[in-house]
C-alpha cells in the first residue's frame, strides 16, 4: 500500500491500545495512522478478536513458540493489512448513491483536494455514460491510508529464557518488535520515537526492505519522531551512513503533546519549524550524499534523484486555521492530530467510562506527572480509573502495582534482576529505605510522594480496548491509564469521524467555549511553567546549572521575539486575536526577564 497523500493529516500513535486497530477503522477512508507494536500480549488478543470477528482462521502463538514476540506482531500486522485490503475491494464495488463508505471516502477529503473536486463535478452530472465514466475514474483514485507502526526506542528490555539466561540481543523488546514489522507484508513505515537506541538502529540494516531495490523503491520506510532540527540531523546521518533513508521527520512539540513529554532546552516549536524550513534542502542533500555513498559500496544501487523526505508536525494543533498556517507557512507535508481523536469512537479505543470523563473534563484534569517508570514526564488525566486505583492502593497501605508484563523493568537498586519502579516490590523496598533515613515529616512526605507517583503503564495503557471490545482482561486488571495532551481541554463531547475531520478542514467548529490561545502561546506557557520548576529544583544553582538556566531562558526569549514577528503572518486570524497574542508574548517576556537565580 502506498501512503495516501489525499489527506494532509495523520493520526499518530496513541498509547499502547488507543490506536492499535485504528487502521482497520479509518484506513479505508485514506487516513493514515500508527499502531504501537510494543505489547505483543495485547497484540495477540487483538489478532484473536479480529480473526473471530471476520471469520478468519486463528492459530494462537504462545510464549512457548520460538521468537513468539516477533511472530505475534507479524501475524497481527498481516491480518490488519488483509482486512484493510478487503475493505478497499468492497469500497470499489459500492454504488455512488445512498449513504455508504464510498461516498464518505470522498466527502471526508479536504475541499481543496483535486479528487474532491472531481467527485463534486461527478455528482452534478446527469445519469449517463459521462457520469459512469467519472465514477469509474474516481474508483481508481481510492487509496487506503498508511498502516504505520511505532516503536519506543527506549523500551528495549533484554529478555531471558525459561532458565533465566539472557537471550541474544535480537530478542530484546525493541528489536523483536522491529523484526515483527520487517517480516510483515506491510508496505509502510516504522516510526522510531523516544530517542536514540544504537542496538536498534544498527539492527535495521539486516533487512533488505529498508534499502532501495533494483527499481530504486523502498518497500518499507523509516520515520523519525524528533523534537528539533539538531536531533533530526544527527539521527538522520546515523542512518544515512548505513545507506538508510529517512522518509519522514515527524516533529513533535516538546511539551504540548500527549504521552511522554521530551522537553527541549527552551527551543519552541515555531523557531524549530523555521529552522527545518530554512535548512530542509541542505538536510536532504547531506543525507542523500551519505546514503548514496554507503549504498554504492554495499550494492551499487543508489538514488538517482532525492527520494521523498516528508516533514510533518504534531502536538497541540487545535483549529483549521492553525492546521492551514502550519502547512503553508512552514511548507510542511502534513500534520498530526492525536489527542482529539480520543473523543472519536469510530477511530480509537476508549472505554465508555473514560470517554465520558474526557468529554466532560475541566482544564485542570490534564496535568504533567512523573507517573512513568521511564523517568520521563508523562501527560496524565486526574479522572482516570488508574489514578483512582493508585490513590486507593496508597490509602490501603499497599502502594505500587503487581508487575506482570515487565516491559518497563529497568531498576536494579534492590534486585539482581531488573524490576519496575511502579511495581509493589520496588516501592516497598524504596519506602523501607526512606523510613530508615529518619527524615522530618515534611521532607519524608515529599519523598514518599515521589516514590508512589510511579504507576503501571503496561496494563493501564492497554485495558481500554479490552473493556470496549468486551475481551478478557489481563490479570483481571481493569484500571485505565490515559495520557492526552493539554490541548484536549478545548474539546468537550464525543464526536463522529466526519465531525472531527470536518473540524480539521474548517467545515465546522467543535471547540468548546473555553478561551483558547494560539497553539504557540499554549506551548510557551507550558515551557514557562517548566522553567519555573527548573528554578525550584536548582535553588542556589552551581555555575553549570546557572549556564543551563540562562540558555533555557535565552531560547525562550528568542522564541518570544520570533513569535512577535510571526504574528502579522497569521492572515486568517482577526486583528483582536493577533493583538491578544502579542499581549501574551509581552507578559511572557517580562515574566522571564524578571526570573532570578
Amino acid at each position: 500500500m502506498n501512503r495516501s497523500n489525499l489527506h494532509n493529516f495523520h493520526i499518530p500513535v496513541l498509547g499502547l491500545a488507543y490506536s492499535i486497530d485504528t487502521p482497520i477503522k479509518v484506513a479505508r477512508f485514506g487516513i493514515s495512522s500508527a499502531i504501537s507494536i510494543m505489547d505483543d500480549q495485547l497484540i495477540e488478543k487483538m489478532r484473536a478478536y479480529y480473526s473471530f470477528k471476520n471469520n478468519e482462521t486463528y492459530t494462537p502463538i504462545t510464549d512457548k513458540d520460538d521468537d513468539f514476540r516477533a511472530k505475534r506482531i507479524t501475524a497481527y500486522l498481516n491480518l490488519v493489512s488483509d482486512l484493510v485490503q478487503k475493505q478497499m475491494d468492497k469500497l470499489r464495488s459500492l454504488p455512488f448513491s445512498g449513504e455508504n463508505d464510498l461516498l464518505k471516502y470522498f466527502e471526508l477529503l479536504p475541499d481543496a483536494s483535486p479528487v474532491k473536486s472531481k467527485f463534486v463535478r461527478m455528482n452534478g452530472l446527469e445519469e449517463g455514460e459521462q457520469k459512469k465514466y467519472w465514477q469509474d475514474e474516481l474508483r481508481k483514485k481510492l487509496v487506503p491510508g498508511c498502516i504505520d507502526v511505532n516503536i519506543m526506542a527506549k523500551v528495549d528490555r533484554i529478555n531471558v529464557d525459561a532458565r533465566g539466561n539472557a537471550l541474544p540481543s535480537e530478542y530484546s523488546d525493541a528489536l523483536a518488535a522491529f523484526r515483527g514489522f520487517a517480516n510483515s507484508n506491510l508496505n509502510s513505515s516504522v516510526v522510531f520515537s523516544a530517542g536514540y537506541n544504537p542496538r536498534l538502529y544498527n539492527y535495521v540494516e539486516q533487512f533488505a526492505d529498508f534499502f532501495p531495490d533494483e527499481h530504486v523503491n523502498l518497500r518499507k520506510k523509516i520515520i523519525l519522531k524528533v523534537s528539533d532540527y539538531r536531533s533530526a540531523l544527527v539521527q538522520g546521518k546515523i542512518f544515512a551512513k548505513k545507506g538508510l533513508w529517512i522518509s519522514e521527520f515527524r516533529i513533535e512539540s516538546g511539551l504540548n503533546c500527549g504521552g511522554h513529554a521530551f522537553a527541549t532546552d527552551g527551543l519552541l516549536l515555531g523557531p524549530i519549524l523555521e529552522e527545518f524550513k530554512t535548512k530542509r534542502a541542505e538536510l536532504r542533500a547531506e543525507l542523500l550524499e551519505l546514503c548514496n555513498r554507503a549504498n554504492k559500496e554495499k550494492s551499487g544501487c543508489t538514488f538517482p534523484v532525492p527520494p521523498e523526505m516528508r516533514i510533518t508536525v504534531q502536538g497541540g494543533i487545535g483549529t483549521a486555521n492553525e492546521n492551514e498556517f502550519l502547512l503553508e507557512h512552514y511548507e510542511l507535508n502534513g500534520t498530526g492530530w492525536g489527542s482529539p481523536f480520543l473523543l472519536v469512537p469510530e477511530a480509537t479505543n476508549v472505554d465508555e467510562t473514560t470517554i465520558n470523563d474526557l468529554a466532560t473534563a475541566e482544564k485542570d484534569d490534564y496535568y504533567m506527572s512523573q507517573a512513568s517508570p521511564l523517568g520521563i514526564p508523562f501527560n496524565n488525566f486526574r479522572k482516570s480509573s488508574a489514578e483512582k486505583q493508585r490513590i486507593e492502593r496508597i490509602n490501603k497501605g499497599r502502594p505500587g502495582s503487581p508487575c506482570y508484563k515487565k516491559f518497563l523493568s529497568s531498576d536494579t537498586e534492590f534486585t539482581a534482576t531488573p524490576i519496575c519502579t511502579a511495581s509493589r516490590e520496588y516501592q516497598n523496598h524504596k519506602i523501607k529505605q526512606l523510613k530508615e533515613k529518619g527524615l522530618p515529616d515534611e521532607v519524608y512526605s515529599v519523598e514518599f510522594d515521589k516514590i508512589v507517583e510511579k504507576d503501571c503503564l503496561c496494563e493501564g495503557l492497554g485495558s481500554a480496548v479490552l473493556l470496549k471490545g468486551k475481551m478478557p482482561l489481563s490479570h483481571k486488571l481493569s484500571a485505565v491509564t490515559i495520557c492526552p495532551g493539554p490541548n484536549l481541554a478545548y474539546f468537550s463531547g464525543v464526536f463522529s469521524l466526519s465531525e472531527m475531520v470536518g473540524h480539521i478542514y474548517g467545515r465546522l467548529n467543535i471547540l468548546n467555549s473555553l478561551p483558547r490561545p494560539n497553539m504557540f502561546i499554549n506551548e510557551l506557557r507550558l515551557y514557562i511553567d517548566h522553567f519555573r520548576k527548573k528554578l525550584q529544583q536548582n535553588a542556589g544553582p552551581t555555575a553549570k546549572q546557572t549556564k543551563s538556566l540562562e540558555t533555557f531562558r535565552g531560547n525562550l526569549l528568542d522564541g518570544i521575539n520570533y513569535y512577535k514577528k510571526l504574528a502579522s503572518a497569521l492572515k486568517n486570524e482577526s486583528s483582536q486575536y493577533i493583538s491578544l497574542m502579542k499581549d501574551e508574548l509581552d507578559k511572557a517576556a517580562i515574566d522571564l526577564a524578571s526570573a532570578d537565580f
